[in-house]
Parts: structure tokens; C-alpha cells; sequence
């Protein structure tokens, strides 16, 4: 199958703009690529979505938000990834995996190890093959997001955004560490700088791992 690459990171990290911009970059190339997106990508967890990200559900409380986010993704990786993946289409996902175990694992303080089975009974053996982590300070992220919330005309989305400077701080931490235990899958990529700058350091990263599993 094609490679399956996530995009991470704290909020206003950039992933949007810089998963669109690999994007066309790869279908220039003449690839074959799918965007998606966590939680979401299809009808039903696009509803959970809103749920999940709208800033009136502040009582949402943290088991009830993990099993929410289980749900979205088992929805979203059999009726969005794994189709994809078999019609050999390279999937950009933003968020997977590892933001469940940033954001409810380090920084909401839930049972690591109950994060991670809820993650393999969602996503089952549908894996990525190269992670980027965009990584910034959360100072500087979180500005960004609220700055870009500020303007939005689409549905209100900025429920995390409302947490404060030190849950994001753990949020970086918890994704660090994540890193350090999985170096060959997950690449740190400073997000700090122009989207040009950031944009060549990404592509650097992914054709190494496109030539080296044979995919360029």
C-alpha cells in the first residue's frame, strides 16, 4: 500500500497550511494523494467533531472525550483511510494517533495505557509510516490559533484553544516524548519561521523517507 503520513502538533502549529502545501507538491509529482483530517473526515465523525471541538462543550469531561475521539477514528479509518490506502493514494492525515496520546494521555493526565488500547481497538493495525511533528513554543502557538479563530466564518472550532498555557505546555512535552521513544516514524520539524522555510524542511524529511521505502 501507499505511505500514510500524520501531521502533529500543538494548536496553530501550521499542520493545515503545510499538509496542503506537501500536498501539492506530491501531486505535482504525479501522486496520488488524499487530505483528511482527525477528529473528522467523514459524516459521522465529522459530527463528532463538532461536538469534540465546539467551545460551548467546556463540561465535557476527559473520559467521555477520549471515548469520543476512539469513535470518530475507528469510523474514519474504515470508511476513509484504509480505502485510500488500498487504491494506493499517499494519505496526509492531520492528527492521528498520537494526539490522543499528547492531549488525553499527558496533558488531561488519562491512563496511558488505556489511551493506547483505545487507540489500537480505533485504528487496528492502520498505521502511519512517517509522522511529522511540527514543533513551535506554545506561547507562540496558541496565539496564532486564537488570533486565527478570531477571523474565522466557519463553525466554531476553538474549544482547546480555551485551555490553558500549561496544558499546551504538556501537550508539547507529551508529543516530544513520543518522539524520543519512536525516532524512526516520528521526524520533529521546527515549525518556527516563514511557511516557505518550514514547507523545505518538511519536504526534506519526507523525500528521504519516500526514497528510502521506495515510494519516490
Amino acid at each position: 500500500m501507499s505511505p500514510f503520513i500524520s501531521f502533529e502538533g500543538i494548536e496553530g502549529s501550521g499542520k493545515t497550511t503545510q499538509i496542503q502545501l506537501l500536498a501539492n507538491r506530491l501531486e505535482n509529482l504525479g501522486y496520488d494523494v488524499l487530505i483528511t483530517r482527525e477528529p473528522g473526515g467523514c459524516p459521522i465523525a465529522d459530527q463528532i467533531r463538532h461536538i469534540l471541538l465546539h467551545p460551548d462543550n467546556g463540561r465535557l469531561v476527559p473520559g467521555a472525550e477520549l471515548l469520543l475521539y476512539a469513535a470518530a477514528r475507528a469510523q474514519h479509518v474504515t470508511e476513509v483511510i484504509t480505502p485510500a490506502l488500498e487504491q494506493n493514494k499517499i494519505v496526509l492525515c492531520d492528527r492521528y494517533c498520537d494526539a490522543t496520546l499528547a492531549y488525553q494521555g499527558y496533558a488531561r493526565g488519562l491512563d496511558m495505557q488505556l489511551v493506547q488500547q483505545l487507540n489500537d481497538l480505533a485504528a487496528g493495525t492502520c498505521r502511519p509510516n512517517l509522522t511529522l511533528l511540527l514543533d513551535m513554543r506554545p506561547d507562540q502557538g496558541l496565539h496564532r490559533a486564537q488570533s486565527r479563530n478570531a477571523i474565522a466564518s466557519g463553525p466554531a472550532e476553538g474549544r482547546f484553544e480555551l485551555e490553558s498555557l500549561t496544558f499546551h505546555s504538556k501537550v508539547r512535552e507529551g508529543y516530544l516524548s513520543l518522539a524520543q521513544r519512536e525516532p524512526q516514524r516520528i521526524k520533529v520539524i521546527d515549525a518556527e519561521g516563514t511557511q516557505e522555510q518550514v514547507a523545505k524542511r518538511i519536504w526534506h524529511t519526507t523525500s528521504e523517507f519516500l526514497t528510502r521505502s521506495g515510494s519516490a
